[in-house]
């Protein structure tokens, strides 16, 4: 018995026994899962078709694990520009071995039909916040404080010895020169 199923927007045909792999499933390995989108089934002779799904037929697998695909390497390049870019991609698969075809789920038992649902992750625990370090500052060693110094008057034969150095006006440059020429 075959049938073509629909999952991550790609059809496969499968039958029971079958190990292959679909897009990443919501499942943990060893999980069932089941496969309503079921576009066709052959049993012999007797073929169903859908429109566009049989909507009692149902294909019920295994979760085998999930796993990354190979690298896909992607390379863009415009000739005259100087532009190349590189870029890699590994697709999440799940691989899973189909066990049963079913083409009328009305006239299969309940216990055929049970699918266990994902078991809900459990929330990773709460990073346990750091201990603060408490440094307390260390006591400060009591100083003697200094009486601020007094400013020393300058004495006013030096500031006049300054203002006796300075340059000469520009006026007697101007006549050294002339006398130069």
């Amino acid at each position: 018995m075959h049938a073509v199923i629909l999952t991550g927007g790609k059809q496969y045909r499968v039958k029971a026994g079958d190990v292959l792999s679909v897009e990443k499933l919501e499942a943990d390995a060893g999980h069932r899962v089941q496969f309503d989108k079921v576009l066709l089934v052959e049993d012999g002779d007797n073929v169903l078709i859908g429109t566009p799904f049989l909507p009692s037929a149902m294909v019920r697998a295994e979760v085998l694990e999930n796993y990354k695909g190979d690298k896909v390497l992607i390379f863009k390049k415009k000739k005259t520009k100087q532009f190349r870019r590189t870029r890699g991609h590994r697709q999440l698969l799940t691989r899973i071995k189909v066990e049963r075809v079913f083409p009328d789920t009305t006239t299969a038992s309940p216990e055929e039909l049970r699918v266990e649902p994902p078991a809900p992750r459990p929330a990773p625990p709460a990073p346990a916040p750091a201990p603060k370090k408490v440094h307390a500052p260390a006591p400060k060693a009591a100083k003697p404080k200094e009486a601020p110094k007094a400013a020393k008057p300058k004495a006013p034969e030096k500031a006049a010895a300054k203002k006796k150095e300075t340059k000469p006006p520009a006026k007697a440059a101007k006549a050294k020169r002339a006398g130069k020429e």
